[in-house]
């Protein structure tokens, strides 16, 4: 998220927190299809995830006058609907109810054949990580957050995210080593 987009909603927050009921739909339209897609990456079930987002608006609502720093609304918000899809997750795997990895759904936009094969190869391989590698790995490439950010969304310390990157990417190039013997 660019930092002209974080300083707007964190004026929208402002607004809300100032008692503008109003500004709240704001942050729903510009925020409500990405958290949707953050919480079916996680579910891989698209009812499921617009049930978690809804829960998760009717939570940012309650808690948004909390918010101690507006501009951090974006990755406060994921936060919540990460989490809100990571209990469904754990909730399923106690049911039985096994979840399609989340990765399926990425595909090469270049016609390369080999490229194709390359991001397959890396794409199983990620798959053998401990998700807590994977979900750093997804937040740091794909969505492009900092380690700060992904310590705020994931819950855990700066240090803890770059040790689990470090991890992540050290245990890519040994299960690629041996791939390639």
């Amino acid at each position: 998220m660019k930092a002209t987009e974080k300083v707007f909603d964190g004026l929208i927050v402002l607004e809300y927190q100032a008692g503008n009921k109003k500004s709240f739909p704001i942050l729903v339209n510009r925020h409500h299809l990405r958290l949707c897609k953050y919480s079916y990456r996680y579910t891989m079930d698209i009812e499921a995830s617009k049930d978690i987002v809804q829960d998760s608006w009717k939570v940012i609502m309650s808690k948004l006058y909390t918010l101690k720093e507006p501009n951090s609304f974006g990755s406060w918000a994921t936060k919540i609907v990460i989490r809100k899809s990571l209990d469904y997750i754990n909730s399923a795997k106690r049911n039985k109810v096994i979840i399609e990895d989340y990765y399926r759904d990425y595909k090469v936009n270049d016609d390369s054949d080999t490229k194709e094969l390359d991001l397959k190869l890396l794409l199983s391989l990620i798959k053998e990580l401990p998700e807590n590698q994977r979900m750093v790995l997804r937040l740091f490439y794909l969505e492009e957050y900092s380690l700060k950010e992904i310590g705020a969304i994931l819950d855990i310390s700066v240090g803890t995210a770059k040790s689990r990157l470090f991890h992540a990417r050290e245990r890519l190039k040994i299960i690629l080593k041996n791939k390639k013997q």
